[in-house]
């Protein structure tokens, strides 16, 4: 299988090293380390392009051929061990060939992304940050570790394993939950045991095996910050506007995600008032310094794609008097990337099974939609600030 050509093989040759080209002279010295290194980020591929990575042996580092470089077979064996010495592992996708590039031999490995990342090389994960080469940090991980579990289960039905059924709120779940999700008369016709309903919407692992899973600490869990400490909210009302101004409000806002919903935007419609007139009025009019449908989206869309896995963070809402920030802990997921965010039709879920049960529960009606209703409202007042480990929205208040 060729997944370049001669022509786009040459192509590369001659640019510039980047995050999925690396050029060696040889295949001595150190350059059998350096190559395993190359194939250990190649397959990671951390910058999510989802390409192969190629390394060309018998080329120069400014992208000319070695003249007289022959590719033997003891070589192509070599390389073709790197798959196979037990060094990087898991073991990566790669294939090696001679390809005659430019009226001279070079040998090619073209290095697959894997889908179960991070790819170790002798305990360690190498990346790449365009042509650079190094070690990942702990955010590289984490990236990594999501992109797999894009593939894999979601992280919001594996099991909290130090609980048990007494952290599930059976009220909660009887009286609240299953009649958002399901007809009434549904549920008087269903023989199933509380256990069986509990594994039937994934609040468990299964029936026999009830452990309760990340879904059900977050939704119908009693104390979800006992077991997910960064499960939780802080709002910050500040009469400024920056963290150093006094502060007339400060909340810590505890429960089910859907309590820490509720309480929240009790917060933001109790501060969002510009005014009240009733004297020429038939009814009361109360005014808004923010469109609060937006500010509904945006705070949703939060709790929705936030991360609560390895981190203590919890999401952020700090009040100045010239705008709203809601600090997201969890960069772009799966699909969406930092020059993507927001983009009409591009999203992806970190908790799918999550944003299922906040469309039951009526915090959610179109998936896909919250950013574009909330930029609709406020227009350029609206902006955000991606990073690989948290999204802020940023909403500018009304110029006088």
């Amino acid at each position: 299988m060729n997944y370049y050509n001669n022509k786009q093989l040459e192509a590369m040759m001659a640019d510039l090293e980047s995050d999925s080209v690396e050029r060696k002279q040889s295949f001595q010295g150190d350059a059998p380390k350096k190559v395993r290194e190359a194939v250990c980020a190649f397959a990671n591929d951390l910058a999510g392009r989802s390409v192969p990575g190629v390394v060309l042996i018998g080329v120069h580092d400014n992208g000319t051929n070695m003249p007289g470089f022959v590719v033997s077979d003891e070589l192509l064996l070599s390389l073709a061990s790197i798959k196979t010495d037990g060094n990087i592992v898991p073991p990566p996708s790669l294939f090696v060939e001679k390809r005659l590039l430019r009226g001279n031999e070079v040998a090619v490995v073209t290095v697959l992304p894997c889908d179960t990342p991070p790819v170790r090389y002798q305990g360690r994960i190498h990346v790449r940050w365009g042509p650079r080469r190094g070690l990942a940090t702990a955010q590289d991980e984490r990236i990594l570790n999501e992109r797999r579990r894009h593939h894999d289960r979601p992280f919001d039905v594996q099991p909290v394993h130090e609980a048990d059924l007494t952290e599930l709120d059976r009220l909660r779940f009887e009286q609240e939950y299953l009649p958002a999700l399901v007809a009434r008369d549904v549920l008087d016709a269903n023989g199933r045991s509380y256990e069986q309903r509990l594994a039937a919407t994934k609040m468990v692992l299964g029936e026999e095996e009830t452990t309760p899973t990340i879904l059900g600490i977050l939704v119908i869990g009693k104390s979800p910050s006992d077991w997910l400490p960064g499960a939780y909210t802080q709002f910050l009302r500040l009469v400024g506007d920056d963290l150093t101004a006094p502060v007339v409000d400060d909340e810590t806002i505890h429960g089910t995600v859907a309590d820490q919903i509720r309480r929240l935007e009790e917060k933001l419609v109790a501060h969002n008032l510009r005014g009240v007139r009733f004297h020429d009025v038939a009814t009361e009019e109360r005014g808004e310094t923010y469109p609060m449908n937006a500010l509904r989206q945006l705070v949703r869309n939060a709790y929705m794609h936030r991360s609560y896995e390895a981190t203590y963070t919890p999401i952020r809402v700090y009040w100045f008097d010239d705008r709203i920030e809601i600090h997201n802990p969890g960069g772009p997921f799966g699909s969406v990337t930092p020059e993507n965010f927001g983009q009409p039709g591009i999203t992806d879920y970190r908790n799918p099974n999550l944003a299922e049960a906040l469309r039951a529960l009526g915090y959610v009606q179109r998936f896909g939609a919250g950013i574009a209703i909330a930029r609709k409202a406020l227009g350029q007042r609206l902006r955000f600030e991606v990073q690989p480990g948290v999204v802020a929205a940023i909403i500018q208040g009304e110029q006088p």
